[in-house]
């Protein structure tokens, strides 16, 4: 349980880190960046991950900008560097449009995990059941990243690549995610064995706003330990558009999200069990969506 040998780079500022993991890289090292650890440890005291060089991004925390959460016309903007409980905290400052992302951080590890864990660092670690990840693709995020070349944004729908990879380049540090798609009527809900633990299946949805004639507008599902990175589930959503909000509606795409997913088998559970879970995760995920928005 402990970690194989590391060198110890503390960054001063998002250059200092570019620069660090540029010359690393170029000396063949193997360099990561650190923020809340709370991914990236535990797979170094597992050997699951051996970097020859950890970057602490730390002092980084002293720019306001890098833990700052702030609403404008452009959507929600919070620094990569804000904790997974700072979001938590922050209902009032997120709106009705963001609040389902301080909804879901209570199924984010135990308040001491939340506490240090970072928004960024959840995103670019890129694990399929995280639950950032499943809001950046139901949200419309944007990955802000700079390196060496300049920065760079990176849409959510093409950041994650598959198990544990991502768009993120090995010199570039993410300094901003953006939020664009303003969802009221929205949840994320998962199963784990513990509350805590890693989900066996997540799904986060949202559901449009009714036309006049009480008819849904549209939808999104989102899925997260069915496959090697989270997926919208377009199958899923066209059964949302014109139909009426209800059990039955929900049902329906409940059926159609379990219908389009090949989830994989391992100790956590069959494809058999994965599809079973699905559809009662998006079902409850969609009761609660509705829920919400009529209570506003």
């Amino acid at each position: 349980m402990k970690p194989a040998a590391f060198t110890y780079h503390k960054a001063h500022d998002v250059a200092d880190a570019i620069g660090l993991l540029s010359r690393l890289s170029a000396d063949g090292e193997d360099p990561k960046l650190i923020a809340g650890g709370q991914s990236l440890i535990p797979m170094m005291s597992f050997r699951l991950a051996r970097p020859t060089s950890l970057v602490d991004l730390g002092p980084l925390r002293r720019d306001p900008a890098a833990t700052s959460i702030q609403l404008d016309g452009a959507g929600l903007r919070i620094g990569a560097l804000a904790t997974h409980r700072s979001v938590e905290l922050a209902t009032a400052q997120l709106g009705p449009d963001f609040d389902v992302l301080a909804r879901s951080m209570r199924w984010v590890g135990h308040l001491p995990i939340r506490s240090r864990g970072t928004v960024a660092g959840s995103i670019v670690h890129g694990d399929a059941t995280a639950e950032w990840c499943l809001l950046a693709l139901l949200l419309d995020a944007v990955i802000v990243a700079e390196g060496p070349s300049g920065t760079r944004e990176i849409a959510a729908e093409d950041m994650f690549h598959g198990f544990y990879a991502t768009a993120i380049e090995p010199d570039e540090v993410v300094t901003e995610v953006l939020f664009t798609h303003r969802a009221p009527r929205s949840a994320l809900t998962e199963f784990a064995r513990r509350h805590g633990d890693f989900a066996v299946v997540d799904a986060a949805v949202s559901l449009g706003s009714p036309g006049p004639d009480g008819s849904l507008t549209g939808g999104r599902v989102v899925l997260g330990g069915v496959a090697p990175a989270p997926v919208r589930v377009p199958e899923a959503e066209q059964v949302l558009v014109g139909g009426t909000p209800g059990p039955e509606l929900f049902a329906a795409c409940a059926d159609a999200a379990a219908q389009a997913i090949d989830p994989p088998e391992d100790a956590a559970g069959t494809a058999h069990y994965r599809r079973q879970l699905t559809r009662t995760m998006v079902k409850q995920a969609l009761e609660q969506a509705w829920e919400r928005g009529q209570t506003r």
